[in-house]
């Protein structure tokens, strides 16, 4: 039997551990939950709003993915701040050093851009998530969202390289707002309504990676690129979808962290922050206090399950461009198709199937995913037709639509209510962390020693994570 405790009212609900239904132990509890006996308890409207939220984010940040090799050819010839020609150097010794084709040169520079963001993410989600659990989630959420909207107006008047730079180090300073969005879901959602949430946050992912890059692709096509800052239209577009953004949050969204349940000193929410100059403080979640060992123990077993499986996911899943062209002569439309294969798979699961998933099976469809990403990769890498590509690619979509999301979920429970936004701020660094190491990593193993043997020994070693999920008690 599994016992949950409310946090609300201190009511204790005892329930068997398959149940999808649950009845209330008191009249105060029905009320609470706002449900009859037998009858589905009903998701909280701000996971909606914060859905709307992400996705208008999501949207904006995702159109300029098509539009970076453009980007760079722009600034490769119009830099006039000379930064381009400095780091082109850089990245021109790296691309010897691995012996990758000339025309690569461009891919590796953004990937180096991209590891920028992503560890410019991994050092803003635990400080933010701390700071949101001493001024509430509102504020904050509402700072972040400036952030980006800035950043995408940096972008249009980026007439050289060194303001467009400096545009994406806004942007990844200002990226805590997924960490926050989860908080917010936290904050609202009990345990069983709280899986359904953090699927709605992967439907958002899902659709703006969709839709996002569909939009920078038709500027990419359509746009004149002899006409001078041909990439101001759009920019404004990704920084009207921001204010969108904001809009939304400023009017629909209340405060769901009340301040009876915040930290009682900034000093103590911003500890943890501190933390990041020493790695292995993160990785021991060493910030969260007064909770019992078996929840720390928990968090770090997550946290590091969690770094493992992106760290590699994500350098496979960066170099999958670089096969799809290297290997199989794969144009931009041949990959836009894949791509939105995968996507529209992975929003049909987590639209359907994954945000209905009982808080008891959680921990099993993570371990399942974690599993079906092996022979995922593995396909990807023996394929010799666009047909075995495509079956490995499939398997992927289907892994990462339940994987991240219920990893989350599973450290969603974890750290008291004020710590709700520390503990997913530094889960979310732990992620950001791999997603900056992971593709440069992956970029080394893919021309040292090749596509094949680099897919295969990756889809091998993902089955670590899933065996230290398996085994760990969560």
């Amino acid at each position: 039997m599994a016992t949950i405790r409310s946090r609300h009212n201190g009511a204790t609900t005892t329930t068997t551990a398959g149940e999808e239904k649950q009845s209330s132990s008191s009249n105060n509890n029905n009320t609470m939950l706002g449900k009859g006996k037998g009858n589905p308890e009903k998701s909280d409207p701000m996971i909606y709003i914060i859905f709307v939220s992400l996705l208008f984010d999501l949207l904006a940040f995702t159109i300029i993915l098509p539009l970076l090799p453009s980007l760079l050819e722009y600034y490769r010839q119009n830099d006039a701040s000379g930064l381009y020609a400095v780091l082109t150097d850089r990245v021109r010794w790296f691309q010897q050093l691995l012996g990758a084709p000339e025309r690569y040169i461009s891919v590796l520079f953004g990937g180096f851009l991209g590891s920028m963001f992503s560890f410019l993410q991994f050092v803003a989600s635990p400080i933010v998530g701390g700071l949101s659990d001493y001024y509430g989630r509102k504020p904050v959420l509402l700072v972040c969202a400036s952030g980006i909207a800035l950043s995408y107006l940096i972008w249009a008047c980026s007439s050289n390289f060194a303001l467009f730079v400096l545009a994406r180090f806004v942007g990844g300073i200002s990226k805590g707002n997924i960490s926050l969005c989860m908080s917010v879901i936290t904050d609202v959602s009990s345990v069983k309504t709280r899986g359904r949430g953090m699927a709605l946050v992967g439907v958002a992912f899902s659709l703006g990676f969709i839709v996002g890059p569909m939009i920078g692709a038709l500027f990419a096509i359509f746009s004149d690129k002899s006409g001078g800052a041909w990439f101001v239209l759009p920019s404004l577009l990704a920084f009207g979808l921001a204010a969108g953004d904001l809009l939304v949050l400023v009017c629909c969204l209340r405060e769901t962290l009340p301040k009876e349940k915040r930290v009682k000193e900034i000093s103590s929410a911003l500890s943890y922050g501190l933390q990041l100059l020493n790695f292995s403080a993160i990785f021991r979640f060493a910030a969260i206090k007064n909770v019992p060992k078996k929840d720390i123990e928990a968090l770090r077993s997550i946290g590091l399950i969690y770094f493992l499986y992106l760290f590699l996911y994500s350098g496979l899943e960066f170099t999958v461009t670089f096969l799809m062209y290297h290997k199989f002569g794969y144009t931009s439309m041949d990959q836009a198709k894949m791509f939105l294969t995968t996507g529209v798979i992975m929003t049909i699961l987590q639209g359907s199937v994954v945000r209905r998933l009982p808080e008891a099976k959680t921990k099993g469809y993570a371990i399942f995913s974690l599993y079906l990403i092996v022979p995922a990769f593995v396909l990807v890498g023996l394929a010799e037709s666009s047909g075995v590509l495509y079956a490995g690619m499939i398997l992927f979509a289907i892994s990462t639509a339940f994987a991240v999301t219920c990893l989350t979920t599973l450290v969603s429970k974890y750290g008291n209510d004020d710590q709700k936004g520390s503990v997913l701020g530094i889960f979310r660094s732990l992620g950001a962390l791999a997603r900056a190491l992971g593709p440069v990593v992956g970029s080394i193993a893919f021309w040292c020693v090749g596509s094949k043997i680099t897919y295969i020994a990756g889809g091998l070693l993902l089955i670590f994570p899933a065996l230290a999920l398996q085994r760990a008690r969560i």
